[in-house]
């Protein structure tokens, strides 16, 4: 996926914007690479079979939720096809002005953990996908914990010469015997760790990748409490989301279990996850 094969794809489907500047995005995304096209879209073609039907997805939902939540989303303005030996469909969304957010970027960490809830409080109060959209919604399936347990344990015996094992089967142990989401199904983002937010100044301007987005249990979202934020900050954090202790304790659960995929997956080869990662599997263990 280089700049030539998208520009030979947005020139044969979309040859409105076949004249403008077309340029990688560096580091880009784990399931898209992504190309600045002109200076107010972008193009997002995903990099698997795992992402395949995220254009799709976010052409469907996301201007259905776009109004109803309190930061900038995604905008779809176009869906291109699969074309000169590229397999998926792809899209072309609006530019969203901002760089990724780091903990350490923050101009205000508590206002931010306060608006963070927000926003999920917001995302958890939406309707009910039935009055969004009538018919079946399997793209909305919920995440399960449990479905990581295996894959869980096997990262902690592979970091064990890293970090403390047995404090890292404590926690994991700890959010699978939580009980279980007990209330009906509310929206989540599913992927909500920090560089899916984006901030302009150290202040939040934007939530990206909604490839997640799903109906049940929301502690996977949770993530975003040790990946952006500070332990003061994530007592802020939970106080204005009112998280009960079993929510907070899946949800730290959710952080640990992918902070150690990621961990175990990239951090040999790429400097950046391995720092990012290290700090949330750090956080989830304080």
């Amino acid at each position: 996926m280089d700049a030539d094969l998208v520009g030979r794809l947005v020139a044969a489907q979309f040859p409105q914007w076949a004249d403008l500047p077309l340029k990688r995005v560096v580091p880009g995304g784990s399931d898209h690479a992504i190309f600045r096209l002109g200076t107010g879209l972008q193009v997002r073609l995903p990099r698997g079979d795992w992402s395949a039907g995220q254009a799709d997805k976010d052409s469907r939902w996301l201007p259905r939720i776009a109004g109803r939540l309190p930061l900038a989303v995604p905008e779809t303005v176009a869906v291109g096809e699969p074309e000169f030996g590229y397999p998926w469909r792809w899209s072309v969304t609006r530019w969203l002005a901002g760089e990724a957010a780091r903990h350490d970027g923050l101009a205000d960490p508590e206002a931010t953990a306060v608006e963070v809830a927000g926003f999920l409080a917001a995302l958890r109060g939406m309707p009910p996908a039935e009055e969004l959209l009538p018919g079946p919604h399997d793209d909305l399936a919920a995440q399960e914990l449990r479905a990581r347990d295996a894959s869980t344990r096997s990262a902690i015996e592979a970091v064990g010469d890293v970090f403390d094992r047995a404090a890292l089967t404590a926690v994991w142990d700890a959010a699978l015997g939580a009980p279980e989401w007990g209330h009906a199904p509310v929206w989540f983002h599913g992927d909500f760790h920090a560089g899916n937010l984006l901030t302009v100044g150290g202040r939040l301007s934007a939530v990206i990748d909604f490839g997640g987005l799903g109906l049940g249990d929301p502690a996977c979202d949770l993530v975003i409490a040790y990946t952006l934020l500070g332990a003061r900050a994530r007592l802020v954090f939970r106080e204005a989301l009112g998280v009960d202790d079993a929510t907070w304790a899946r949800g730290r659960g959710w952080a640990l279990s992918t902070g150690l995929n990621a961990f175990t997956s990239y951090a040999h080869v790429n400097p950046h996850v391995a720092e990012a990662t290290t700090r949330q599997i750090a956080q989830a263990l304080l």
